[in-house]
C-alpha cells in the first residue's frame, strides 16, 4: 500500500470517527492491531461495541466501499474482535460489526453507515 493510499485511508477514518461522535458514538480504539490485521474503529455507546471497517473511495467506479469488505476481510476483522474482547470487553456489552463507506470527491463528501453488517459465527 503506497503512502499516499495510506493517508487517504487515514482522512477517511478520522472522517468516520466525527461522523460517529456526532451519533454519540465515544472512540475506545484507533487501528486496534491484532498482529498484522487492525480493526479501523473500535466504538461504544449505550452498552454496544462496534468495530467498524471504514472504506475510504475517490468515487464509486469500481463499486461501493461497502461492497469491498469480502468474506476474507470479514474474518480477519472477526478474528481481531475476539482479540479485542477477550482483552478488554466487559460483561453485559453487545458486539457488533459496521462498515462506513466514505466518499471523497473534491470538496463533496459521502458517507453511507451499515450497522450491523455483518455477523460471524461465534467459536464454538
Amino acid at each position: 500500500m503506497s503512502a499516499a493510499t495510506q493517508a487517504f485511508g487515514e482522512i477517511g477514518e478520522r472522517i468516520a470517527e466525527r461522523w460517529l461522535r456526532r451519533l454519540g458514538w465515544r472512540t475506545l480504539n484507533r487501528r486496534f492491531r491484532n498482529g498484522h490485521r487492525d480493526i479501523d474503529l473500535v466504538v461504544e455507546r449505550d452498552g454496544t461495541i462496534a468495530f467498524v471497517e471504514v472504506k475510504a473511495r475517490r468515487d464509486d467506479r469500481f463499486g461501493g466501499p461497502i461492497e469491498a469488505v469480502h468474506w476474507r476481510k470479514r474474518i480477519e476483522l472477526s478474528r481481531s474482535a475476539r482479540v479485542w474482547i477477550d482483552r478488554h470487553g466487559r460483561p453485559g456489552e453487545v458486539y457488533r460489526f459496521d462498515v462506513i463507506g466514505v466518499i471523497v470527491n473534491g470538496e463533496r463528501v459521502r458517507i453511507r453507515h451499515v450497522e450491523d453488517a455483518f455477523s460471524v459465527a461465534p467459536r464454538a
